[in-house]
């Protein structure tokens, strides 16, 4: 589990769980800006000390092999788990060049050390700004607040409205500051991604291009640049696309924090005051206490918590509520407090203080209180829906209509619904086209609307729907498949939630499937690959029933299930599949895989990288030309599609290569299966293997109980445990069973017994 998210309504709350969510993410920055720190010390070793190049070298890689970072959220994509992985390749690629003394060490000033020290300037030291901004107003607001419940009740109205009103302004003030900060938190624990890792590549750019064998060195791994370069920017434009939401978000949350407070029918939570008699002479006290009520049980918890002791947390202290009753200033010179009689404490009475008058009707209506209350603030959640639209036969026609038209007259357009119409055009026809009477226009012929207002009239379509077309209630099925698993246990899973939608959804999904893969087909010409199509349709096919923090993240799961989609429909929308045994949690998420020792890497190049001179095929050009409603086209070349292709054109030739790991996974989670292999594939990696291949052998797959089945080698592979089998393309496996290790078969080879990788061999 990484760092939990920051919720924007838990600003209003502040309760010790928040302040202790904020100290991780708080310390995980003091933990990037230590390491950039100690990088950068590095990194002037290596250039003003190239006497000393191999100790340096070596402690350079030793501070990037021992970091990692934490992500938000309880999951990682496999861009993500690249880019995580990547500072260890780097380690190992310096360890290899070691005896390389004749290594250049130039540039590395520009490419390396003033970008990581920009970061930690201008970002890493910002938020240490804000940290000490935000405690200072944490302790002036606390104390405003005390003075004011301290204040007694029979001073003169005006003075306690003043009173009232100046805490009011600085728990605004407060709480605004609040927001702040947690957005700056959040931003920079996303954005240190790609500006730690992105400097690192150009560290290796200017390396190579001074080391005699650099340019073989470099066109050797130009597959793992790739492959990295592709998973920072996929992660960039899912940064851009989630800061987006989450600005939004906070802007909702501030205009109607109260819509936000986080209630539930189960129970309710927030801060009180609690008096605390003593023996004479010394009265009574009131100590601050974060409580939680649960209605069903009538049990309140109360934990202390004072945020001016450093967020100290005291004791937990439960009690059962029998009845509430408001205790008025007649009876108590206090405000807003409640009387509280105790079940597990017979003849015993709790008085409790609340924060505000709405707080105060809150806990009164939360706790059944006797007397009248005012209207409950409780949480709704609507959406406002200018457009009437609704899955049925009038909007199949103009969904069919609309594809019709685009592929007839604008397949080839550049940024093909990146660009956006004009806002009055598109909600005029899509007025126009959802109404029964008027909905006859054959957009295919009719000049009078442009391509770009069709395509954004589908997608506000696809949007104004009352339930999203992937439903609610799947939304967390299809999230957690994106989350694990082997590539094709993804693409079963979501063959099979396909296939639980309503039957128009499916129709209609299917439908928009076949289309998107046209469109990625003429991605030479309009630029919107896979990838590009994913950050488009995800957030529109598919959101959560609540606006929260965490639900923002699981956008990039969100583009990787439209990925596997498109790459996969015609699998996906062919025929229903024969069974579904598997659930979300079930084996289908789970690659078939083997503990084994760490690869041998002594001849695995590096991969290079200079982002001052990109140059990846079919690029897309200046983006900033285009009017978008989405978040930047990011990459133009989707991991999955460019691991596809590389299964069948980029074999090594040299038979001692060893290939790149398990890190190299597609961004789109969508490619062939991998094996549980853990021996060194000396021919082709294991996530490069054509599915077609794969798909064989599983059709061809034996029965258990069958003995005396032969199978051939396709791949060769070096084994790494006494219990694997060794073998070269070519060898013919006798009494092939399948094994109990799952993604294994047993085969004898030369008389010797022993494990053979499943997706290695085609059964003969």
């Amino acid at each position: 589990m990484g760092l939990h998210p920051l919720e924007f309504s838990e600003c209003y709350l502040d309760s010790p769980s928040f302040r202790e969510k904020i100290k991780a993410h708080e310390a995980e920055l003091d933990r990037t800006n230590r390491f950039i720190k100690e990088l950068y010390k590095d990194g002037k070793n290596l250039i003003n000390a190239t006497k000393q190049l191999g100790m340096a070298q070596r402690k350079f890689a030793q501070c990037l092999g021992e970091f990692q970072f934490e992500y938000i959220g309880d999951a990682k994509t496999d861009d993500e788990k690249c880019i995580d992985e990547s500072l260890q390749e780097f380690s190992s690629f310096l360890k290899n060049l070691e005896d390389q003394r004749e290594l250049m060490m130039r540039n590395i000033t520009e490419t390396l050390m003033k970008p990581l020290e920009k970061f930690r300037k201008e970002h890493l030291g910002t938020v240490r700004a804000e940290r000490k901004k935000y405690e200072k107003e944490t302790e002036k607001y606390y104390s405003s607040l005390e003075k004011l419940l301290n204040m007694s009740a029979k001073k003169k109205e005006p003075q306690l409205q003043e009173a009232d009103v100046q805490v009011e302004t600085m728990r605004l003030h407060f709480q605004d500051e609040s927001l702040d900060y947690v957005c700056k938190l959040q931003e920079i624990q996303e954005r240190k991604k790609f500006e730690c890792v992105e400097p690192m590549l150009a560290f290796f750019q200017t390396v190579f291009t001074f080391y005699h064998q650099g340019f073989e060195l470099a066109k050797d791994f130009d597959h793992y640049k790739r492959a990295l370069q592709i998973n920072i920017q996929n992660t960039r434009s899912r940064f851009e696309g989630a800061r987006s939401e989450v600005y939004e978000l906070m802007k909702r949350i501030r205009e109607t924090p109260q819509e936000y407070r986080q209630t539930s029918p189960i129970s309710c939570e927030g801060y009180l005051y609690v008096q605390e008699k003593r023996p004479p002479p010394f009265g009574s006290s009131w100590v601050k206490r974060y409580s939680t009520f649960v209605k069903e049980q009538k049990i309140l918890h109360m934990v202390t918590f004072d945020h001016r002791s450093g967020g100290k947390i005291g004791e937990t202290e439960s009690v059962t509520l029998k009845s509430c009753l408001r205790k008025t200033t007649d009876m108590l010179d206090r405000r807003f407090c409640l009387e509280l009689d105790i079940t597990d404490r017979p003849g015993t009475v709790l008085t409790v203080q609340a924060l505000s008058e709405d707080d105060h009707k809150f806990w009164m209506q939360a706790m059944g209180g006797k007397e009248p209350i005012g209207h409950f603030l409780g949480r709704t959640y609507s959406k406002e829906r200018g457009i009437d639209a609704q899955l049925d036969d009038v909007g199949l026609s103009f969904i069919k209509n609309s594809i019709s038209a685009i592929e007839k007259r604008g397949i080839d357009d550049q940024g093909l619904y990146r660009v956006v119409g004009v806002n009055s055009k598109v909600q005029k026809l899509l007025l126009l086209m959802i109404d029964e009477k008027s909905n006859e226009v054959d957009m295919s012929t009719s000049e009078d609307w442009d391509v770009k207002t069709i395509t954004s009239a589908l997608k506000l379509y696809l949007r104004s729907l009352p339930e999203p077309l992937m439903t609610y209630g799947l939304y967390k099925d299809f999230i957690s498949l994106a989350k694990g698993g082997s590539p094709e246990s993804r693409i079963q899973a979501v063959h099979c939630l396909v296939h639980k939608l309503p039957e128009r959804n499916r129709q209609v999904l299917g439908l928009l499937m076949k289309h998107l893969a046209n469109v990625a087909a003429h991605s030479k010409q309009n630029l919107m690959t896979v990838a590009n199509l994913g950050v488009v349709f995800g957030p529109t096919l598919m959101r959560p029933q609540e606006d929260t923090v965490a639900a923002i993240m699981d956008l990039k799961f969100q583009n990787i299930v439209v990925e596997i989609l498109i790459e996969h429909n015609e699998k996906i929308f062919a025929d229903a599949p024969e069974s579904c045994p598997f659930s979300p949690a079930g084996p289908v998420f789970s690659a078939p895989t083997r503990q084994s020792k760490k690869q041998n890497r002594q001849n695995r190049p590096l991969a290079v990288y200079n982002p001052q001179a990109l140059d990846i095929q079919n690029a897309v050009g200046d983006g900033s030309s285009l009017a978008t409603d989405e978040t930047s086209m990011g990459s133009n070349e989707s991991v999955s599609s460019q691991s596809s292709s590389a299964s069948a054109s980029e074999m090594p030739e040299k038979s001692d290569h060893v290939p790149l790991s398990n890190s190299l996974s597609s961004g789109s989670n969508s490619g062939a299966p991998t094996a549980g292999a853990s021996c060194s594939n000396t021919g082709a990696s294991r996530e490069s293997q054509p599915a077609s291949t794969t798909a064989a052998s599983e059709k061809e797959k034996p029965e258990e109980s069958v003995t005396s089945r032969k199978a051939k080698a396709v791949y060769p592979c070096e084994a790494e445990h006494d219990s694997e089998l060794s073998f070269q393309v070519g060898a013919i496996f006798n009494a092939v069973t399948q094994s109990r290790e799952p993604g294994w078969l047993e085969g004898e080879l030369e008389g010797k017994r022993g494990l053979i990788p499943e997706n290695y061999v085609e059964m003969l």
